[in-house]
C-alpha cells in the first residue's frame, strides 16, 4: 500500500475540471439569453438546470473513490 498525501486522485481532478465546464456552459447559456433581462426558456429553465447539474456533478467527483488495485 503506497502512501499518497494528495487529497484527490487524477481522476477526481478530471472530474472536477469537467464539472467546472458543465458549470461555465450552463452560465454560457444564461447569457446567451436574448429576452429582456434573461427572462426567456434560455435564461430561466436550461442555464439554470444545466448549472444545477454542475453542481451536482462536482459532487460526484469529490466523492468519487478510485478502485484500489
Amino acid at each position: 500500500m503506497s502512501e499518497n498525501n494528495m487529497p484527490f486522485s487524477r481522476k477526481n481532478y478530471q472530474l472536477m475540471l469537467i464539472g467546472i465546464g458543465i458549470i461555465a456552459l450552463g452560465f454560457i447559456i444564461i447569457g446567451l439569453d436574448k429576452t429582456q433581462h434573461g427572462f426567456g426558456v434560455m435564461g430561466l429553465t436550461l442555464g439554470p438546470v444545466i448549472t444545477l447539474i454542475g453542481f451536482i456533478f462536482q459532487f460526484y467527483a469529490i466523492f468519487h473513490k478510485p478502485k484500489e488495485n
